[in-house]
């Protein structure tokens, strides 16, 4: 006999200390800006949906006593936060990609408080970040993020906390990956950078008492505006498109 719970709350309970992880990470939904009640009733909206899968992956739960139940509490948790952060690492390649093109620009002082996370931010990457949640809503893919949680039952289910080997790796994956799409997105400033900076070495040498800094920076700055206005739809292009592959190898597309 369960002491804690009746055997339908347990196992929602189970239910929503997964998916309400997830929620509380998702892209989009999981925003600081979303109000919080909002996200719990998502959750325990998603969470009612998903209860009449999960209930027979349990393998009944009146027999659950404190210390397994606990135990299942604890690994769902721990599942819901390492694939939610997962997702977070990646979506953090338009932060990453907004600081780097900030240091290119001469605008790593211009800093704005972050909407989505909070704390303060380069206002290229809050821009960028803006802009991508807003693209993955606008391209379905939370639609997609949603199924990842109901497919995720299939491929990690509930039967206890999740080996840390594999759970360290995913996340490693995921760094590496958010990484790897920052440098591609702001590929176009990286080399704007180096060739700008490699040309005022030149005229600072051929035009000594010319006073290139006060030049620099004003052009570096419109010239970055101008590669950024004509290369933001392909920027976000990338982003949108690597999200999507993978968000589709958690529903296994």
């Amino acid at each position: 006999m369960n002491l804690l719970l009746p055997g339908i709350a347990s196992a929602y309970l189970l239910v929503f200390a997964r998916v309400g992880t997830l929620i509380m990470l998702m892209p989009g939904v999981g925003e600081q800006t979303v109000s919080p009640r909002l996200r719990l009733s998502f959750a325990l909206l998603v969470s009612l949906v998903l209860y009449p899968m999960v209930r027979p992956l349990l393998g009944g739960t009146e027999g659950i006593g404190g210390p397994r139940l606990i135990g299942l509490l604890f690994g769902e948790t721990i599942i819901g936060l390492v694939i939610g952060l997962s997702v977070r690492m990646v979506l953090a390649a338009l932060q990453t990609a907004g600081l780097i093109i900030s240091q290119q620009l001469g605008l790593a002082y211009a800093m704005t408080v972050d909407p989505t996370q909070g704390g303060q931010s380069a206002a290229v990457g809050n821009f960028l970040s803006l802009l991508g949640i807003t693209l993955i809503f606008a391209a379905d893919l939370h639609h997609l993020a949603i199924e990842g949680i109901a497919r995720s039952y299939q491929v990690l289910p509930p039967d206890g906390v999740p080996g840390f080997g594999d759970a360290l790796m995913l996340a490693l994956r995921a760094v590496a990956r958010g990484f790897t799409l920052a440098v591609q997105i702001s590929g176009p400033f990286i080399a704007f950078g180096i060739l700008f900076n490699l040309g005022l070495g030149v005229l600072s040498r051929l035009m000594p008492q010319l006073q290139v800094f006060f030049l620099a920076v004003p052009a570096s700055v419109l010239i970055g505006m101008l590669i950024l206005a004509g290369s933001l739809g392909v920027m976000m292009g990338v982003f949108i498109d690597d999200m999507g592959r993978y968000l589709g190898e958690f529903v296994g597309r």
